[in-house]
């Protein structure tokens, strides 16, 4: 029986007033959302796009079974944590162990089984050795992305594509403004996952009078929430403490001031409009 410690990978939840029945408590097949939900956490977490990853694969993942043996009953308004983990990947098969927290009361618990098919005809068809490495790799606690630290003629072509996709196509932001004369002279991170694809990135500017500043920080719509813009802003900043910078600011959309805030940057005059967008500046000193 797993409990609490053995998922590397805990999605949060809330109950919410639709999930409650008749008796006050939650529905008994909300809970496969919950699993199915905190599955796609797990992708997110091992940072990789699903459609994309499966097309790279040429396969898809269909459930075939689908296991639950309820405990005890969450209600209305409650903070659950569902567990994720791998546990078991055969030869076309992947085995899921899936479980509800009331902090560290478990609920909830089951097993999600899906087959590696193509998805044309739905046969089933062995799992990729990449695959399987992921799985295996995520729940050895490996780290999912690599970063890589480098000048835009490094880094310059993955850094614009995220760009693109971030800033022109979500935010509306005028595709020649995507890119500008301060990133010749910007140092790059770019985070790659398993399959080689950038997932996020960031720069940072050179120093002036001690004071860099860190921006143009852009994720993957589908893997935000997975932490890949704290690392990205993390080394970033260690590579502003390596040449001795004294303090980092930061452009910040008012939305995103929570995400600033978990780096360590506090909150720094006015808010101003940009582009049609409310932002801020922020700091963090580096002394």
């Amino acid at each position: 029986m797993k409990q609490r410690s053995d998922f590397r990978y805990l999605e949060a939840m809330r109950v919410r007033w639709a999930e409650v029945d008749m008796q006050k408590i939650v529905f008994n097949g909300h809970y496969l959302m919950y699993f199915d939900t905190a599955v796609a956490g797990y992708w997110r977490a091992l940072a990789m796009p699903y459609h994309e990853t499966m097309e790279a694969v040429q396969g898809d993942l269909f459930v075939r079974k689908a296991t639950l043996e309820y405990e005890a009953s969450a209600r209305y308004d409650e903070r659950l944590s569902v567990g994720i983990r791998c546990a078991r990947i055969g030869k076309s098969s992947l085995v899921f162990e899936a479980a509800v927290f009331r902090g560290d009361q478990r609920l909830v618990h089951g097993e999600l089984v899906y087959v590696f098919a193509n998805p044309a005809t739905q046969t089933s068809q062995p799992v990729p050795d990449t695959l399987r490495s992921w799985f295996l790799g995520y729940e050895a606690g490996e780290a999912m992305v690599t970063l890589e630290r480098g000048d835009w003629a490094r880094l310059g072509n993955a850094s614009l594509a995220l760009r693109e996709a971030v800033y022109v196509q979500e935010l509306g932001v005028p595709a020649g403004d995507a890119a500008d004369a301060a990133d010749a002279s910007a140092w790059h991170v770019v985070a790659r996952n398993r399959l080689g694809l950038a997932v996020a990135s960031g720069r940072l500017t050179p120093a002036v009078a001690g004071v860099s500043s860190v921006g143009r920080l852009a994720t993957l719509a589908p893997l935000r929430g997975a932490g890949l813009g704290i690392q990205v802003v993390d080394s970033l900043l260690q590579a502003a403490r390596e040449r001795g910078d004294r303090e980092v600011t930061a452009t910040a959309l008012m939305a995103a001031l929570p995400f600033w805030t978990r780096a360590g940057f506090a909150r720094s005059g006015p808010v101003y409009d940009e582009g049609g967008h409310a932002h801020q500046l922020v700091r963090l000193s580096l002394v």
